[in-house]
């Protein structure tokens, strides 16, 4: 019987869950023992297919929007935030709404809606049709926030007040992708005010310094992670701007195309902040299966956030 090919695997920290991420399946599991079955949650409570599937196995039912939800049922809104008008709607139906928007999210809200008060104009650095996107630009009036996704954006912006401006960004994007962007506004708009720290997060900066660690001792880099995660997909994006030549997203083991890993030496492999370390062992444990593992943790940063749920949930009923 032939022996396992070697295979040296290079395992990401930090990787997977965030603070924010915890928080928000740790809300929908407390309102379910709170309230019972069915809860409801607008939007998926973080982009994860496994994660979802296990809440609805528990008693969670996931719709769009909240007009699919009945009244007199909890609803819960998603990590990723929503538009203003979401909760007020809720609150004229006399909903019990939970919201489960990562507190870096709201800090992101809270920025936008300080400038708007200082009278200023809004650019958001983000992806179109992100719901953490259209929730952000949703916390003021139509035409108060502009977009923008590449740096070529930038040249197409037409503005109310070049004077009156400020930047803002998606939590999620990749770190280096966003300094271009906003060094682009920097040098079209002069006078633009710049977060006072950075929008993006501390979990997705994280994970992507990992990534940049690991980049030139790989030969291949698998995330763990669901297609519709922004920060997932901007850690495959990282690895292979890191000179990775092959870099792709999987949600579990089955996705794993084992040919295109025949002759590796080393691999890197990390999660993305909404995807749970029993996915991560899971690959592990396909890995054994099929070589001789060497396992090396990289590590470059300790997380310890932790996030408190909402009072409604910490009051006994």
């Amino acid at each position: 019987m032939n022996a396992h090919p070697k295979v040296n695997i290079l395992l990401a920290a930090p990787r997977g869950f965030c603070a924010g991420v915890d928080r928000a399946i740790k809300i929908v599991e407390m309102a379910l023992v709170k309230w019972g079955a069915p809860v409801y949650v607008r939007h998926e409570i973080v982009h994860n297919k496994f994660v979802v599937d296990s809440l609805k196995a528990q008693g969670a039912v996931f719709v769009e929007e909240l007009d699919e939800c009945p009244d007199d049922r909890p609803v819960v809104f998603s990590a990723h935030g929503v538009p203003k008008a979401v909760p007020a709607a809720a609150e004229q139906r006399k909903m019990i709404a939970v919201d489960a928007t990562c507190p870096l999210v709201t800090k992101v809200h809270n920025e936008a809606s300080r400038h708007y008060e200082n009278g200023l104009q809004i650019i958001m650095i983000g992806h179109d049709g992100h719901p953490e996107t259209i929730g952000t630009m949703g916390q003021l009036p139509k035409g108060e926030v502009l977009l923008v996704e590449t740096v070529a954006d930038v040249a197409k912006l037409t503005v109310r007040d070049p004077a009156k401006l400020a930047f803002i960004t998606q939590t999620t994007l990749s770190v280096d992708d966003t300094a271009d962007i906003a060094a682009a506004l920097t040098a079209r708009f002069p006078a633009i005010q710049a977060p006072a720290h950075d929008d993006i997060c501390y979990a997705t900066t994280n994970r992507q310094a990992a990534v940049k660690a690991m980049a030139p001792r790989i030969d291949a880099l698998l995330v763990i992670g669901a297609p519709n995660s922004s920060n997932s997909k901007r850690l495959v994006e990282v690895g292979r701007a890191a000179g990775c030549g092959y870099a792709q997203l999987i949600q579990r083991a089955t996705d794993i195309d084992w040919r295109a890993l025949e002759g590796v030496q080393a691999v890197g492999i990390t999660a993305g902040a909404s995807a749970p370390e029993v996915l991560v062992n899971e690959v592990l444990d396909a890995f054994a299966a099929r070589f001789e593992v060497s396992l090396e943790r990289v590590e470059t940063a300790v997380e310890n956030v932790e996030f408190k749920v909402p009072r409604i949930l910490r009051e006994t009923a």
